[in-house]
């Protein structure tokens, strides 16, 4: 015998209805109420939509066994390793994605169980797209699992390059480091628009120190200047030697080193100013300047040249050594005066060659011209040669004009951080001033 219940609705001891029939439409739970089945119960007819239930709090990170109905978050940043698919029943789906998009490095590896298949092949396959996630559904002993969605794109959100070091400014969408000493530019993150991490730069080194006057004697050259205009990088004005190596960067640490200035040549015994040091960042060498010569040795060459005195006559050779576009010009030749008088010439600048030792004895030649860039958002002239001196019997016998730039006018030292040589005088020479480096890339 049959027995049979009939009700409408079953309600809770509240009075809220927990079952309710309307129009052959059965609602079940009230408002708020969450439905779950038992420890070991299971359910027909409701069928599966092709999802997953996706593991969040348990990120894989090493070899492991997926089970029907889960999805996995699979980080292979620490090495690759394998995912094993369950044994296969049809309608089983497993799904996996690549969490931290490195899967083009450290493969995942599924591999089926036992006789299962992948794709009608019983052997296991890499996954090596990066940002790749896939979805397995068994079907039967003839395919085995097949791959019924395949995302092969990464889609992130948009990133931008992220840095620390130095002095940081802004100007628009744009960020500048500028190094005025050793340090690192630090590089936390990279844009996920490619052409983004490469960055503009612009690298001075030291300049050379001036000479003592000993019958004419040169002007430090200048520190080495190069200089690249990112094509992301906005549309300031460059100097005309922009074009220097292209700098793509990635997250690491990137030494900064700052070239000090050569010292002025002390006297007595001592007549010819000390080269420059030269300036680093990543693959870029900027040259240290020239000493400005007074003897024979040494010789004055650098990223320009010191100038020349009575005893070398020439000035030291810039571009030394040569980079392209050049990083430095020549210094002045000295003038013979009369037999054994001569007026030192000016050291070379980054984009003009020192100038020649004058006729007028009493006054040496002006320090080769500097590159104007606005990498820092405002034009500013760097790296321009010393002065020269006049000849050993005017003792009291300056360049006072110095070229804009940060040269050093006769005797004085060239500009900080501006890679500016120094000026030569009677006494003794001025120093050259220290490099700098600038960095700029587009941030927002």
């Amino acid at each position: 015998m049959t027995s049979t219940i009939k009700v409408n609705n079953i309600q809770n001891q509240c009075g809220a209805n927990i079952i309710k029939e309307s129009s052959n439409t059965i609602t079940l739970g009230a408002s708020g109420d969450t439905i779950a089945l038992a420890s070991g119960a299971s359910q027909t007819g409701f069928g599966r939509t092709g999802t997953v239930d996706w593991q969040t709090g348990s990120i894989k990170t090493s070899t492991f066994t997926a089970a029907n109905g889960e999805g996995y978050f699979a980080n292979t940043a620490g090495g690759a390793f394998t995912m094993n698919l369950p044994a296969g029943s049809a309608g089983n789906i497993v799904s996996v994605v690549d969490y931290t998009n490195t899967f083009q490095t450290n493969n995942l590896t599924i591999a089926p169980n036992g006789s299962d298949k992948i794709g009608g092949t019983n052997s296991s396959t890499p996954l090596s797209v990066e940002g790749q996630s896939v979805t397995f559904v068994f079907v039967d002993a003839t395919e085995g699992w097949k791959n019924t969605m395949d995302s092969t794109s990464n889609i992130t959100g948009r990133t931008f390059l992220t840095a620390t070091g130095g002095t940081i400014t802004t100007s628009g969408d744009f960020k500048i480091h500028t190094f005025t000493g050793p340090a690192t530019f630090n590089v936390s993150a990279t844009s996920s628009v490619a052409p983004e991490n490469a960055v503009s730069y612009m690298n001075i080194a030291g300049g050379g120190g001036g000479a003592k006057g000993g019958g004419g004697a040169g002007g430090g050259g200048a520190g080495g200047f190069r200089e690249f205009r990112a094509p992301v990088s906005g549309c300031y004005a460059v100097s005309p030697l922009n074009g220097s190596t292209p700098i793509t960067v990635t997250a690491q640490g990137y030494p900064i080193t700052i070239g000090a200035g050569g010292s002025g040549a002390p006297g007595p015994g001592v007549n010819s100013g000390a080269a420059g040091a030269n300036s680093v960042f990543s693959s870029i060498t900027s040259a240290g300047g020239g000493g400005g010569r007074e003897n024979a040795s040494p010789n004055g060459n650098g990223g320009s040249g010191g100038g020349g005195s009575y005893q070398t006559g020439c000035g030291g050779a810039g571009n030394t050594p040569p980079v392209s576009p050049p990083q430095g010009t020549a210094g002045g030749t000295a003038a013979l005066i009369s037999p054994g008088n001569t007026t030192g010439a000016g050291g070379g600048g980054a984009t003009a060659a020192g100038q020649p030792g004058p006729a007028n004895p009493t006054k040496g030649g002006s320090g080769g011209a500097g590159a104007t860039t606005s990498i820092n958002a405002s034009p500013v002239t760097r790296a321009s040669g010393g002065n020269g001196h006049g000849q050993v019997s005017s003792s009291n016998s300056p360049n006072p004009s110095a070229t804009p730039g940060g040269g050093g006018a006769s005797g004085a030292a060239g500009t900080a951080n501006t890679g500016g040589g120094g000026g030569s005088n009677g006494p003794a020479g001025g120093n050259g001033g220290s490099g700098v480096v600038i960095i700029r890339y587009k941030f927002q």
